[in-house]
């Protein structure tokens, strides 16, 4: 019987200009993700809640960067965003998993955006 393990990063880089945090896994996988994505998927309770159906839709956030990236062990990394959100541990599995489903987890959050009457304004 087989374990699946996730894929281990082998490089993490921050693109000041685009806003982009890009990861690389052993695997070959290679994933792009913005600031903004980031910010309104993460992990935090803030954002998440402490259980299903307790999420809180993150509006303007389209203009956030990442200030800082701090190492968590070695199985993640904690976010410090510029609007000061720094709750959020980003597991290597989270970042794996939103890599493969980032293109629906962006769809979705555009489509609240849309429900809820926000227009994304970028500068």
């Amino acid at each position: 019987m087989s374990t699946q393990k996730t894929p281990t990063p082998t490089e993490i880089n921050l693109h000041s200009k685009s806003h982009e945090l890009e990861i690389a896994f052993d695997d070959g996988s290679r994933f792009h993700f913005s600031s903004e994505f980031l910010r309104v998927h993460s992990p935090s309770a803030e954002v998440r809640g402490h259980a299903p159906g307790e999420e809180t839709l993150q509006l303007g956030k389209e203009n956030v960067n990442i200030k800082n990236l701090e190492p968590v062990g070695n199985y993640a990394v904690k976010i410090e965003f510029t609007d000061g959100h720094d709750s959020g541990i980003f597991s290597w599995n989270l970042f794996y998993e939103y890599g493969q489903n980032q293109e629906k987890m962006w769809q979705d959050y555009l489509q609240k955006l849309s429900d809820a009457g926000h227009e994304r304004k970028l500068n």
